[in-house]
């Protein structure tokens, strides 16, 4: 039986699991290139085309696209039990992480030690990330048009500070145009390899694609939404609406909606809202929760879990 029927043991894709979330240093670009490393060029268990497929519908999506990218390729794997546990390791070293950081900035104030570890962590990080940024690059962008799109996504939004979803329509639509023109217009076809399996070395080890189902669907958005509301339908009965802990509910509910394009997109108002609207951070606090969030494995909105942390250990209530 050849190599790419054959089904991934779960044993093996929870070791592999493991290893992604704890190299998951240097926010998204750092975290898809480990990703990448590991699932495409290392193991083979999907190709690069539904590698970059995958990873253009999850820049669509609010959110952290890295840690959907390994739900999503979890669950190609394994289906619920595979996105499960891929997002959830994803996100837990990063959790322990800031939340033993945050412990340690809220009640001894130690930061000088704290920060002289992070300086020394800082030049690794960036190095994982111009590695990923180029490794990635490479194969993405293979002629004068894709080249273009990006050189032009990143004039727009580095010196004239165009809005992230703007980039996306504008790409989009010259995504369709370029499909009206051909295929090869935009490089999905590889001139060089015209005919070959899309998996690089002809590998790639998931099953096959479930149908979609609209009962499927309500079922999973109904324990989501359980999930998401639950701690409110708990909370506010118990302690009332007036209370630090119903306010992060609200706001970072609401924050998490138009998360698009990563974190970068919605930080600046988080910051703005918690020093100003909220108090739940003094001026200058939140750049040392980002220092922490980049510099430990997981996507860097966790840096939300700083702020929360500290606005909760400031004004507890009645829940010391």
């Amino acid at each position: 039986m050849n190599d790419q029927h054959k089904s991934v043991p779960f044993s093996e894709a929870l070791r592999v699991w493991i290893r992604v979330a704890a190299l998951s240093f240097g926010g998204p670009a750092g975290q898809i290139g480990v990703m990448h490393r590991i699932l495409v060029v290392e193991k083979g268990w999907v190709s690069e085309k539904r590698f970059l497929h995958a990873l253009n519908y999850c820049m669509l999506l609010p959110g952290p696209e890295a840690q959907q990218l390994a739900i999503y390729i979890g669950w190609l794997l394994h289906r619920i039990k595979g996105g499960l546990t891929a997002g959830t390791l994803f996100v837990l070293p990063g959790f322990a992480s800031i939340l033993i950081l945050s412990i340690l900035y809220a009640g001894y104030r130690e930061t000088a030690v704290v920060a002289a570890i992070f300086y020394g962590l800082k030049p690794a990080v960036l190095a994982v990330v111009a590695e990923a940024v180029f490794r990635i690059g490479k194969r993405a962008l293979r002629n004068r048009l894709t080249l273009g799109l990006a050189a032009g996504a990143f004039t727009a939004i580095f010196f004239f500070d165009v809005l992230f979803p703007w980039i996306i329509v504008f790409a989009a639509l010259t995504g369709v145009l370029g499909a009206r023109l051909g295929v090869g217009a935009l490089g999905d076809a590889d001139p060089e390899n015209h005919g070959a399996s899309e998996s690089e070395g002809g590998r790639e080890r998931v099953g096959p694609s479930s149908r979609p189902s609209l009962t499927r669907s309500g079922i999973v958005a109904l324990v989501f939404l359980a999930l998401w509301f639950g701690p409110l339908l708990i909370l506010a009965p118990a302690i009332g609406w007036e209370n630090v802990f119903v306010d992060e509910w609200l706001f970072f509910s609401k924050t998490a909606v138009f998360t698009f394009g990563g974190a970068y997109a919605v930080l600046s108002y988080i910051a703005q809202e918690a020093v100003n609207t909220f108090g739940w951070l003094a001026p200058g606090e939140m750049l040392d929760g980002l220092g922490m969030a980049e510099t430990t494995p997981g996507p860097l909105i966790q840096v939300v879990q700083f702020v929360a942390f500290l606005g909760a250990f400031r004004d507890p209530g009645a829940l010391d």
